[in-house]
């Protein structure tokens, strides 16, 4: 008997817990990850050519603008320039970064603008089936075609010609070493990206993530073509570099600035929000930065300034706004300036100026391009990704004509880079969906 008991017990016991687990198979459904166009861009062949034009024209009249004061303070642009609203000469000593000729014409540019050139012979090599792997063998065969003529009869004679083959390697020496590195092992490639101009995160992918921007059908892929190419990055640098790529598609979407701004807030394919007790450092920075463009936008009188030293203020020369309009962007300096980081050229330095002037511009190409040159830096870099990404929203047709027809020319007689027959090659290769023929 008190077997039986115990038999019917245990299927009682089953019975409830069956039911249980019945009960526990319902859950209540997950949310989709946000959509943020991610169907596949349709332009005409005009339409596309004049946005990629409008790209990297754009882009090399931001570097063009900052070539003369890169690196500078705005305090000393103030006092040599006043405020800055055009090209100015390329008075500056030839390096490898920087111009490859002493003192160069107004609208002489960088490497913002020769890594632009560089990325479309990229393309053409290998696209539509793009790779980091193929990324870093097209940077070392580089450098190994021009490091092997260092030896040539020619160089030897001419200490000259030496000079300037010297500049070429050392621009990409320290590209090729690490792209060397990863093509060895991932042992190599980790002692060798940490290396990578002195371990710090500067903003190496941001030199060229953009042009990936062009070419990918929507602003997540072009992301994620980005983020693989960024071998150069360390920490939330390889997001920064794929979220600037994002932001130039949806630049060749839309003219609305909001838009393109958003796209540090929708697209994160590698899950940088979920960062344990971090979180998605960009969008952060973006965040922040852009309430400081708020704030400033509250200051509607002299009366109102937020700030101390409101008797030091002076309106630079040539700064065509009014007083409450320069207070505002003074503003936005200081702030800028309290966040400033130990080295101009880091990648989260670069995001937050480039969020700033996109901001403070509101979209327009002139304001925001004078508001990032103007607050120095590395203002010829941050000009460039805001130039790229402004030029593709508006097209070449949209931009400033005078800057526009000046950095084509001086681009194409002095630096030998014809940025009009870069935007032909660079639809050439363009993938099949992303061009509309008819």
């Amino acid at each position: 008997m008190k077997n039986n008991f115990l038999i019917m017990a245990f299927f009682v016991s089953a019975l409830i817990l069956s039911c249980k687990d019945q009960k526990s198979e319902i859950d209540i459904p997950e949310p989709k990850k946000s959509s943020y166009a991610q169907d596949s861009l349709i332009l005409n062949k005009d339409e596309l050519y004049d946005k990629v034009l409008g790209a990297l024209v754009g882009s090399a009249i931001g570097d063009a603008m900052g070539t003369s004061t890169e690196m500078w303070h705005r305090s000393d642009i103030q006092l040599k320039y006043g405020y800055i609203t055009g090209l100015t000469p390329a008075e500056r000593i030839q390096s490898p970064e920087g111009t490859w000729e002493h003192n160069l014409e107004a609208g002489a540019t960088t490497d913002d603008t020769r890594w632009k050139y560089f990325m479309v012979s990229y393309f053409e090599t290998y696209a539509p089936e793009l790779s980091a792997k193929d990324f870093a063998k097209f940077i070392t065969d580089y450098y190994i075609s021009i490091a092997s003529k260092l030896g040539d009869n020619e160089i030897l004679s001419s200490p000259d010609a030496l000079d300037a083959r010297l500049e070429k390697v050392d621009w990409i020496k320290e590209w090729a070493r690490v792209a060397l590195a990863y093509q060895k092992s991932p042992e190599d490639y980790l002692e060798a990206q940490n290396r990578f101009y002195g371990g710090e995160m500067s903003c190496a992918g941001m030199l060229y993530t953009p042009m990936f921007g062009l070419l990918e059908p929507n602003p997540e892929i072009a992301y994620l073509t980005a983020y693989k190419h960024s071998l150069f990055d360390l920490g939330y640098a390889k997001d920064i570099s794929g979220l600037v790529a994002a932001m130039t598609h949806m630049a060749m979407r839309t003219t609305n600035i909001d838009s393109i701004l958003n796209a540090a807030v929708f697209i994160d394919p590698m899950r940088y929000q979920d960062s344990r007790l971090v979180g998605r450092l960009s969008y952060k920075t973006a965040n922040t930065t852009r309430k400081y463009v708020n704030l400033s936008r509250e200051i509607k009188s002299s009366d109102s300034i937020p700030f101390q030293d409101t008797l030091q203020i002076k309106i630079p020369d040539h700064f065509s706004g009014t007083k409450t309009d320069w207070i505002q962007q003074e503003f936005v300096y200081e702030l800028l300036e309290e966040d400033e980081k130990a080295i101009a050229f880091h990648a989260g330095e670069i995001w937050q100026i480039m969020i700033a002037g996109l901001a403070f511009g509101d979209g327009d190409f002139e304001k925001s391009i004078q508001f990032i040159v103007n607050y120095g830096r590395d203002n010829d870099t941050v000009a460039a990704v805001a130039g790229m990404i402004l030029g593709a929203k508006d097209g070449y047709s949209n931009l400033p004509i005078e800057l526009r027809t000046e950095v084509l020319r001086v681009n194409k007689e002095q630096l030998g880079i014809d940025l009009e027959a870069l935007a032909s090659r660079m639809v050439g290769t363009m993938l099949p969906e992303s061009v509309n023929t008819n």
